[in-house]
């Protein structure tokens, strides 16, 4: 009989629910109203943005804290990069290859074209929307500069690396 549960079938797997996932998967599954902690401040998801560039996916989440409302980027590249930009605000009317910003240099390191392939909530994007990105790094910090242009308008977001271990995340039903 105890050899019976162990070797007996389950009669249907069960999966776990949307809030036991570890935070590498429940980050590609955030949903407006869901909630991040991030360096002690509660934020709520309301926008969510996908970007498609040539089958390669990226995820852009909006959050709104008491203080601040940021931009939380996740990507799986060989492993999970997590991001939290804000926007900048400055004019720029074309794309350099070099940009200075608050006693940094920011160098290009890449550009392409996405497609918005989802939208949720206040995210201000269409699906089907194209978007000309440029991604630029700093020289000897991690610290980056995303440049984006949605129709005729350059807006610029500085952010750096954060690690998953520095965010809870709390998913609704």
């Amino acid at each position: 009989m105890v050899f019976s549960r162990f070797f007996k079938k389950k009669d249907k797997e069960t999966k776990p629910s949307r809030g036991l996932r570890p935070v590498e998967e429940q980050v590609f599954h955030l949903r407006v109203n869901d909630i991040v902690e991030y360096d002690l401040e509660d934020y709520v998801v309301i926008g969510k943005i996908v970007y498609d560039h040539g089958g390669y996916k990226w995820y852009a989440y909006q959050l709104k804290g008491d203080q601040q409302n940021i931009w939380l980027s996740a990507e799986m590249d060989d492993e999970l990069e997590l991001g939290v930009y804000q926007k900048v605000k400055t004019k720029i009317t074309k794309v350099p290859d070099k940009m200075d910003m608050d006693g940094d240099t920011y160098y290009l390191e890449e550009q392409g074209t996405a497609r918005i392939v989802e939208v949720d909530g206040q995210a201000g994007a269409v699906v089907g929307q194209q978007v000309q990105y440029w991604e630029f790094e700093a020289d000897e910090e991690e610290r980056y500069l995303s440049v984006e242009k949605w129709g005729g308008d350059l807006e610029v977001s500085k952010g750096y690396p954060i690690k998953s271990k520095e965010i809870k995340i709390h998913l609704g039903s």
